[in-house]
């Protein structure tokens, strides 16, 4: 997007109120993300409204008990909500915390819970419906000027909808017309690859591997996922340095290791059941190192809410042992680092270094050796804006430790240069051979519950010639081979209008996907555009031509079919799948689970079709009868995910076997990234307040960071804002700048100020989300730069 595309070389999205703000196409519309509340904080003469104090108490704890509390209340889920919670993560016909992906607890916890899980079935659970009657009431046009949270707080969706561009409202569609229309619509398209099939990662493993069986027979492989937009450097770094594309831990080596190392992630808002394993550790001798820009309240201390005795005396147990907080990007610089200390020791200390592993089991090392040494500690620093006093201390972390895991998440993924730190990371565990043993090794944290198991099941833009291979010969399908379009190829294609049908199954697509009018403008640009949902959302305000809202089961909810009562499973970020059954009675008769949403689709759009379409929805196990024929390390599926807490999919490199050309471990040997701003400019990255899931706001308060009503801010380190003239509180332009030259700008947002590297900047996705181009992603991985834009701010005129 830009100048080159419309004639407008900066775009502007000025709402700090969080009212009504322009729509590309000029339709009033909320600004995106914004949430209820008017947000007068953000006005210069309001500024008494909002709060702002640093918070300085331990996480979780009493806060979150409170936090919790007040919320059931106010969805009036105290009854509800409890039942939940003693359901949720637990193996015994329980379902699955549709929030994060962090393992269940393997030590039979009665509360494996956390405040954002609940927060998040509540959210489901709610009484609220949203029916015909509520959209006969409003218009299109209306509901676009509506904030986010307002249309999420309606309720959930009770049937199948579809877009009337006479009356610009929804009106009532029955299953069968809606199949049918979708299936007309694929089947008149000149090519399949004029269809786009996006999977967040609320989808279970069972649906995920009809949905890309589906796309596949259709003859395309256009399945852009959220993990295009999150953990994909991850995925191909691992690959590139061991052969696979996940972590090679489990929780049980989080629970023996001696060191954890933890980058890029808040813990407490993001991954929060980790504060149990963060606590555990330290209370056994472990060292814990945080590395991130920002010091949040997981990196310092907690209580753990269901240690009643920690609860009943106010006991906090620290959580970290060293705090560093590079600059933004510098996650890198500072990992080299860390290696050029070991091997530097190793000189005087063989046991500094694991020689013995590093040549029986990976290839490169003395090419890394030589960059390490070839590394000024002067450029090392400037990078990373860490002083090499800093840098030694977590090296001798790492070296006295005799095991270590380094865990990360989108604070190291969301650049330009993600996959080559990913690699890094991988660099530094080979040197003292953390890899292969228990308590060691790399762990990527997945943000959201079951993306990487759609990965494994088959929802990849870049298939596996022998995946494709497996799923020919079991299913009889001549699936296509070319790559498809990820989730930057397909907006860009929807935009050209090469992609003429979107279906999202699950996410709110237009406010998750980087440059939001350029974004909006694509899906608008679609002859049809289906969202599979739960809650109204603002992608079903954001368009095609023709519309379709297909609403389905929650998790929480009882999916009963021919057979009986059925279970999905579900992967976490360790590589454990189980099954997840619900225990509420849906929320509208009329709502299907999504395998029988995506089995309707796909009978109507491939009427011919020899896949037992129907046969599948009876009974989930067929499915999974399947599944175990096409996907490795799914052998025997239906008995091992039964099992207690299920089973693990086998990771070679766990092992010590590498799927590399090598067959070893790969040492990555790349540059150092120059990622000091110029001058005049910030990095800024974009992040989730704590009160919030992905797009989902449950309120403008962020208790961690010490904010209360007021998203639309910026924080900023003292010294930058001093040196621009910026005030505490006084409202901000800031505007972004993409390679292409292009500018984009959000106006009248607070600056804040924090305790943020130099150079630094940050504020709340997906308000920001404006902020990031389209084009502005990386060359290593396709995925937005949302956790650099480079941008100026400056006092609003």
């Amino acid at each position: 997007m830009g100048a080159s595309q419309d004639g407008d070389p900066e775009r502007t999205h000025h709402d700090p109120a969080g009212t009504r703000a322009p729509d590309p196409d000029g339709r009033a519309g909320a600004h995106p993300g914004a949430h209820p509340g008017a947000h007068p904080g953000a006005h210069p003469d309001g500024k008494a409204d909002f709060t702002f104090r640093p918070y300085r108490h331990p996480a979780a704890g009493w806060g979150a008990a409170k936090s919790v509390t007040r919320f059931l209340v106010r969805e009036r889920a105290l009854l509800d909500g409890p039942r939940a919670i003693l359901k949720m993560n637990h193996e015994d016909g329980g379902f699955d915390c549709p929030g994060c992906a962090w393992p269940d607890d393997t030590k039979g916890l009665h509360l494996d819970i956390c405040e954002n899980g609940v927060k998040h079935v509540t959210w489901e659970m709610t009484n609220k419906r949203v029916g015909r009657a509520f959209f006969a009431a409003h218009t299109v046009t209306e509901l676009s000027g509506w904030t986010d949270h307002a249309l999420e707080d309606q309720g959930r969706l009770t049937e199948p909808m579809v877009y009337d561009p006479g009356t610009d409202r929804y009106v009532p569609i029955s299953w069968k017309d809606a199949f049918g229309l979708v299936g007309r619509t694929l089947r008149a398209l000149e090519s399949p690859h004029q269809a786009a099939y996006y999977t967040s990662g609320r989808l279970g493993n069972e649906a995920t591997f009809l949905y890309q069986l589906m796309a596949r027979e259709l003859g395309t492989n256009n399945l852009p996922d959220c993990s295009n937009m999150c953990h994909e450097a991850s995925g191909r770094a691992l690959t590139a340095s061991l052969g696979t594309g996940k972590g090679t831990v489990d929780l049980k080596d989080w629970e023996a290791t001696d060191a954890l190392f933890i980058l890029g992630v808040n813990v407490a808002s993001n991954a929060p059941r980790m504060l149990t394993s963060l606590t555990e550790a330290h209370k056994r001798g472990a060292r814990i190192v945080h590395i991130n820009p920002l010091v949040e309240a997981a990196a310092t201390r907690a209580i753990i809410p269901h240690d009643f005795r920690d609860m009943a005396t106010f006991h906090a147990t620290r959580t970290s042992s060293l705090n560093l907080q590079p600059r933004i990007g510098g996650d890198m610089a500072l990992l080299r680092g860390m290696a050029k200390a070991v091997l530097e020791q190793s000189a005087s200390d063989p046991k500094a270094l694991d020689r013995e592993f590093v040549d029986r089991h990976t290839h490169g090392f003395e090419a890394y050796r030589a960059l390490c040494a070839g590394t000024p500690w002067e450029e090392i620093e400037r990078q990373s804006g860490i002083d090499r006093a800093d840098i030694l201390a977590a090296a001798r972390v790492y070296r006295e430790a005799d095991r270590s895991i380094v865990s990360w998440c989108l604070g190291v993924t969301q650049h330009e240069h993600g996959v080559d730190t990913v690699r890094e990371i991988v660099n530094l565990l080979l040197l003292r051979g953390n890899l292969g043993r228990e308590g060691a090794g790399p762990s990527p944290v997945r943000g959201h519950s079951n993306v990487q198991g759609n990965r494994t099941c088959g929802i990849d833009h870049r298939p596996e010639p022998a995946f494709l291979d497996r799923l020919a010969e079991v299913c009889g399908i001549d699936p296509p081979r070319e790559h498809g379009l990820d989730t930057v190829g397909s907006i860009r294609a929807m935009h050209r209008g090469d992609i003429k049908v979107f279906i999202g199954m699950g996410g709110n697509f237009a406010l998750a996907a980087p440059d939001t009018p350029y974004t909006y403008e694509a899906l608008r640009s679609c002859e049809l555009t289906v969202q599979v949902s739960t809650k109204l959302n603002r992608s079903h305000l954001v368009h095609g031509r023709q519309a379709l809202i297909l609403p389905c089961l929650g998790r929480t909810e009882k999916d009963q079919q021919r057979t009986g009562l059925q279970s999905s499973s579900v992967e976490d970020s360790m590589s454990m799948v189980h099954l997840s059954v619900g225990m509420k009675r849906p929320a509208s008769p009329h709502l299907l689970s999504e395998p029988a949403i995506i089995a309707g689709l796909a009978r109507a759009a491939l009427p011919d079709s020899a896949t037992p379409w129907e046969w599948y929805i009876e009974d989930y196990d067929r499915i999974r009868d399947t599944m175990a024929q096409v996907l490795d390390g799914f052998e025997d599926f239906n008995r091992r995910v039964r099992l207690p807490l299920g089973f693990r999919i086998r990771q070679p490199a766990r092992e010590l076997v590498f799927l590399t050309p090598s067959g070893r471990a790969e040492f990555s040997t790349a540059p150092l990234p120059d990622v000091v701003p110029e001058p005049g400019t910030l990095a800024l990255g974009t992040m989730r307040s704590h009160d919030q899931w992905n797009t989902t706001v449950y309120s403008d308060d962020d208790r961690y960071r010490g904010v209360t009503n007021l998203r639309t801010l910026v924080f900023m380190n003292q010294d930058d804002m001093r040196e621009r003239g910026i005030g505490k509180f006084d409202p901000v332009d800031i505007i972004s700048t993409a390679r292409d030259g292009s500018r984009r700008r959000l106006d009248g947002y607070l600056a804040i100020p924090y305790d943020i590297p130099r150079g630094c900047a940050a504020g709340y996705m997906p308000e920001m989300n404006v902020l990031c181009a389209l084009g502005d992603h990386s060359t290593q991985s396709d995925q937005p730069i949302m956790k650099h834009v480079k941008v100026t701010i400056t006092p609003s005129s």
